[in-house]
């Protein structure tokens, strides 16, 4: 199954003797105006495995190609490509407002390349395997969304599917994808064809290699648990090139909860500290086999909270995790960096201290900050509800109902009135410095009458 060793393909077209003429012509006329424009953006990017003597390589027009990525949630392109990286990858053939071409186009004009999502039926979602016209309509759909896309020279791979084994029993699904495989195969011979794994168990990777054997390499996401990716690999005795199509801060589930069962989310600091540590440790150290990754996440969402996954904040401000992640990719740090957060309690207490608080009472909480470019920093502070969401694998979710309960003037210490109804509540603080960054923190706390 690993790898698919895919050569050079000879595309023969017929030409009359003229014509060539002309177009020979034209090359030569539009090399000389446009000499500075790579000569590979002028063509398609034709993407290969191939085992070299340092381990598996992906190579895209004959040179190797070491992915630094990130899963794209915005059309900030110019910054990703600023800050050191050199593709991002899609969830689905279109991005937001912008169309799969223009998601291309947009790359190509930032040198960027393009890992396609090529959205699948989730069984989570109701999409039914053993429904032979269902199967056959998704495949005519995506034969469709290949041919329009194919000859891009921003595309470099195709992403099938995400997570297909997610809550998700019935075998079937890997033998659609890897009849879906087969005709992009057929109609594409220059992008390989890769999954994303949920996870990296054992069994997953057998039964992938086992019903899906033209898929090209495997790819996994992992949070918390990409720190143990080594045994990870090894307990499925894969031997294969992978990719890490998701990998970033500590997931919702993999933390310890309060007793209302509240996730405690790590502050924007300790995020980028696990960032930089899980890249040396789980994915730089594994160079045999791991061809490069993609940063998860590249934009803003609400997942159990609105500052979960994103390394922006809804307002457009970077956290510190991008400062990480453009040390890892250029080997410098950039100009002016993040905040750090380096305190952050209410009443004393900290998250872990399943903090109760009375309806109506007035609270005190405060932060320190301190900056590396000494800006001056500036602290807002917001209270919202509990998420009640119980969505997975990135499902959309509702962002909270936020709340005005400040007393006064607020800067690193502020006061507020517990909310009159009980249950479950966050406390968040972000701390800027005016030059687009900010560090982030939150507490959960439970109000009782």
């Amino acid at each position: 199954m690993y790898p698919r060793m895919q050569g050079p393909s000879l595309i023969s077209t017929r030409f009359n003797l003229t014509f060539v003429l002309l177009l020979s012509i034209v090359g030569a006329l539009a090399s000389c105006q446009n000499s500075n424009t790579p000569k590979s953006s002028e063509r398609i990017t034709k993407s290969e495995i191939r085992l070299t003597d340092e381990g598996y390589r992906l190579f895209l027009n004959d040179t190797v190609f070491y992915v630094k990525g990130a899963g794209l949630g915005n059309d900030k392109l110019e910054d990703l490509k600023a800050h050191g990286a050199n593709a991002f990858r899609t969830w689905s053939a279109s991005s937001g407002t912008y169309s799969g071409l223009e998601v291309l186009d947009k790359a190509a004009e930032n040198d960027l390349k393009v890992a396609m999502g090529l959205g699948l039926g989730l069984e989570r979602h109701g999409f039914d395997y053993d429904d032979g016209a269902a199967v056959k309509k998704q495949k005519e759909r995506i034969r469709q969304q290949v041919l329009k896309l194919k000859d891009h020279p921003a595309l470099m791979i195709w992403v099938l599917g995400n997570e297909l084994n997610h809550h998700s029993e019935n075998p079937k699904v890997w033998d659609a994808l890897n009849d879906i495989v087969r005709m992009i195969h057929e109609i594409d011979s220059n992008h390989l064809c890769t999954t994303p794994l949920a996870g990296m168990k054992a069994e997953d990777v057998k039964l992938v290699q086992e019903r899906c054997p033209d898929l090209d390499f495997l790819s996994v996401q992992l949070y918390g648990e990409i720190e143990i990716l080594p045994e990870l690999i090894a307990e499925a005795a894969y031997e294969g090139p992978l990719m890490i199509t998701e990998w970033g801060a500590t997931g919702y589930w993999e933390v310890e909860k309060t007793k209302w069962g509240a996730p405690i989310e790590n502050h924007s600091s300790l995020k980028a500290d696990f960032y930089g540590s899980r890249y040396k440790t789980a994915i730089a150290s594994q160079s045999q086999q791991v061809m490069g990754s993609f940063v998860f996440f590249w934009g803003q969402k609400q997942e159990r909270t609105p500052t979960w996954f994103g390394m922006y904040l809804a307002n457009g401000q970077e956290t510190e995790a991008i400062d990480v992640m453009h040390h890892i990719w250029t080997g410098a740090w950039p100009e002016n960096r993040s905040p750090r957060l380096e305190d952050f309690s209410l009443e004393g207490h900290y998250p872990a201290d399943n903090i109760r608080l009375k309806t109506g009472a007035i609270y005190q909480a405060q932060a320190s900050a301190s900056d590396p470019d000494q800006d001056s920093l500036q602290y807002r502070w917001l209270i919202m509800r509990e998420s009640e969401s119980t969505a997975t694998g990135g499902d959309r979710e509702e962002i909270p109902e936020s709340l005005d309960l400040f007393t006064g003037s607020v800067d690193h210490r502020a006061e507020f009135k517990a909310p009159s109804d009980t249950g479950a509540y966050r406390l968040f603080v972000y701390v800027e410095d005016g030059q687009n960054h900010s560090a982030h923190a939150n507490i959960p706390f439970w109000v009782y009458d």
